[in-house]
Parts: C-alpha cells; structure tokens; sequence
C-alpha cells in the first residue's frame, strides 16, 4: 500500500507543478517564477523516475542473487504490514527454499561421487572432444595413473583399450588384456553413450574379471579332465583286460608246449579284432579332441538368412521326412543379413538341428522351428526350438562342457564346437530348456 501510496502523491503534485506551470506560461508571468517551476517539474520527474527504479531494484537485486546462485540474502522486515515487507517475506521465503534444494543437490552429488569414487568396477566419462569429466578410484588404479585428462591418454597405456572405448557403441562391450605392475590384466570394456544438455558423453566401465576367468578357466580343465579320464579309462580298460587275457592263454600254452587250435587262432583274431576296433575309436576320439583346439578364423561375408533356411531346408529334407518332422521358419525382416562365415555358421546350425532331431524322436508332435529377427539391443538373433522332452537342469548346465553328452550315440563335441565358432564370431549361444515344452538354442550376433 505505501508504494501506491507513494506512487500517486508524486505524480498528484507532478500534475499540480505542471497546472501551476501552463497557468504562468499563459498568463505571462516573469521568466523567473516559469524558469523556477521548469526546474520544479524536471526535478519531480527525475525524483518519479528514481522511486520507480528503486521499487524495482529489489526485484532485479533478487533474480541476479537468483541468477548467481546466491540464496545469502536476506531482505529486512519490519512487519509493519506494507506491501515493501509483504515483498521481503516473499522474497526469503523463495531464497530459503532455493537454498536448501542447492544443499540438497549437493548432498547428493557428494554423494553419488564418493559412491562413484568407491565402486570396484573403474569409470570414466568423457566428451566428444576427449575431456574426461569423472575417473573414478577403480579406473586409475587398473589403469596404473594419477590422473586423466584427455580419453586420448589411454592410447600410450594400451592402444586396444583406445581403440574399444572409441568405437564401441552403447551396449558394446570388449575384452581387452593390458600389462600392469601387478600382472596381466584381463578388462571386460563396457560403453554407454549419453546425451546431457545437447551434449554427447560416454560412460566407460572397466572391470578386471582375471580372477572370474582363471576359476572357470580351471574350473574348464577340471570338467574337461573328468570327462576325459571317463572316456579313456572305458576305452582302455576293456582293451587292457582283453590284451592281458590273450597274452596269458598264450604264455600257457607256450610254456606247455600246446600247439594252438584252429578254434583258439579264431579266438585270438576276434580279440585282436576287438582291441583294434577299439584302438580306432580312441584314435577317432584323440583326433575329435584336437579339432576343439584348430577352428578355423572365419572368413566374414554377407550372408542372407532366407537363402540360407532354404539351404538347411534342402539338405535336411530327407531326415525331416523319414523321422515325420515339420519345420518352420521365420524370418524378421524377410531380406535380413547376417555379417559372418557361412561355412561356420551352417556347421552351427546343422549341429543343432541334428540335436532338435533327435530330441523329438519320441514326441508326439515332431516339429523343429528356425527364427532369425532383430531384438531390442539391435543384435541378431537365430533360434533353434524343437518339441521335444526337454532337457534335464542337471545335464542343462554340462551340455557346452567338451565330450558330455545326453545321447546314446554321439561324440559329445557339437555344442562344445558350436560353442567356440559363436565367440570366434563374437557373438554368443545361450540355452533354454524346460522338461515337458522343448528346448531352444539362441544364437546372438553382435551388431
């Protein structure tokens, strides 16, 4: 109210000046009393002016400390009820307010940076011209280095992990081994890239999994011994016993002086006959084992999936009719490519539609189904279902381990082999089975 107040006098007496000041003028009094009022007039316009200008200051004062986020201030109040303390109050108030949401977020900043800071796994961010923003503890101590600046340091650390964290794209990730004081350092490098204000960052996670790899590294030998002590020890025993049998029948007779029979010389080449036959296939399992070590580097090219379906189809149509089974296939997109060896590939595949045979060999309803699509991440997917009984959890978990195998007849290395062609691929296979609705091989394509 005092500011209306205020406001109204001044321009009432302004008005009253400049009635005195057209009265003079007209009636033509001296040139000292017009002269006189002149001054009057300019010097209550100049007075309006300025209180006007300071009404506003407050305001103006208020949204720079706003501005400049200073929330400091404080604006006196008399609580005299006028409309100048009205505006302090309000003005304090929205201060105060401003300030505690500034501790607020910087309660949380601290304290998503100390957690930043703390965490295992090592973080970067930087922008798209290299400055790195935020290096987390983990970062540098894998990294071996004080500070980072610049993301185009890392090239003199390791040129690969250069070369990953600039080219992979958000989900992409890369397993890169680097040297360090305290010994060989393997990193999985995952990227995120983000955009904050119009501006692009890229969050770079490092996590050393040496430790991760060298249990199942071990944890790989010890299956793979098992399983190997398993298959030589039924090999030979069978052949050493027999071998043992022989030479004694024929140590006997020698030190009798027995001349052998016609029915003992057939004994000796039936089990001679044995142990070769035997030999042979330990020959075939030794040669077996080494192909998992001699994959060949892929050749990558263009592949169409639906020409490659068809190819499947074709060369798989005799088995599908003798054993009455349907296949399906689906393609999402119809013209969908695949960037890999074909060669390879088909080998994957071939494996795992024999497996889908004769998994439903015994169903009621035969039917194997091939799917290729696109999934959210942008990678492709293709999959391999069938009808069968499924898979039991316990066998669910060795089916990838080298000679297990859940068939009568089978060497045991076809998912093993599958299994190293995927990586070779960069890519991955994954398995879902549940007794009673089939199974499903997944094969995923990085993009």
């Amino acid at each position: 109210m005092d500011y209306k107040v205020g406001l109204l006098g001044r321009i009432a007496l302004l008005a009253g000046s400049l009635f005195l000041l057209s009265y003079f003028i007209i009636n033509g009094s001296g040139v000292f009393v017009i002269s006189l009022f002149i001054i009057l007039v300019l010097a209550q316009v100049i007075f309006l002016v300025r209180y006007s200008e300071n009404s506003f200051k407050k305001v103006r004062q208020f949204l720079d400390n706003i501005k400049q986020d200073d929330y400091t201030n404080v604006y006196p109040v008399k609580f005299d009820g006028t409309e100048t303390d009205d505006l302090h109050i309000e003005f304090n108030a929205i201060l105060a307010k401003l300030q505690e949401d500034q501790a607020e977020k910087e309660a949380n900043y601290q304290y998503f940076r100390s957690v930043f800071q703390h965490l295992s796994i090592g973080l970067i961010t930087f922008d798209e011209e290299g400055k790195v923003q935020i290096v987390n503890t983990a970062a540098k101590r894998m990294l071996n280095i004080q500070n980072l600046i610049n993301i185009h340091e890392v090239e003199k650390i390791n040129k690969e992990l250069h070369h990953a964290i600039h080219h992979l794209r958000t989900g992409g990730s890369e397993l890169i081994k680097i040297a360090h004081p305290d010994g060989i350092m393997q990193l999985s490098v995952y990227v995120i890239e983000l955009i904050l204000r119009d501006t692009k960052f890229k969050l770079v996670s490092l996590q050393n999994i040496q430790s991760e790899l060298e249990e199942k590294e071990m944890e790989a030998w010890q299956n793979l011994v098992r399983v190997l002590t398993h298959e030589i020890m039924n090999s030979i025993a069978p052949i050493s016993s027999l071998a043992a049998t022989v030479k004694s029948d024929i140590e006997n007779k020698l030190d009798l002086n027995i001349t052998v029979a016609q029915s003992d010389l057939e004994d000796y080449l039936m089990a001679i006959g044995t142990i070769e036959k035997r030999s042979e296939g330990m020959i075939n399992f030794v040669s077996e084992f080494r192909s998992l070590a001699h994959i060949p580097i892929p050749k990558f090219q263009t592949i169409q999936l639906k020409k490659l379906f068809v190819q499947l189809e074709t060369l798989l149509q005799h088995q599908f009719d003798n054993h009455q089974i349907i296949l399906r296939t689906q393609i999402e997109p119809d013209e969908l490519i695949l960037f890999g060896d074909q060669n390879l590939i088909e080998q994957v595949l071939i494996n795992l539609i024999q497996n889908a045979i004769h998994a439903v060999e015994d169903a009621v309803m035969r039917i194997i189904t091939l799917r290729a699509y696109i999934d959210e991440s942008g990678k492709i997917i293709i999959e391999v279902s069938d009808s069968g009984k499924g898979i039991e959890e316990e066998a669910l978990a060795k089916i990838f381990i080298p000679f297990f195998t859940t068939k009568k007849t089978g060497s045991g290395i076809g998912l093993s082999l599958s299994k190293q062609i995927m990586r070779r691929h960069k890519g991955n296979i994954q398995v879902k089975s549940k007794i009673g609705e089939g199974t499903t091989f997944k094969l995923i394509f990085n993009a």
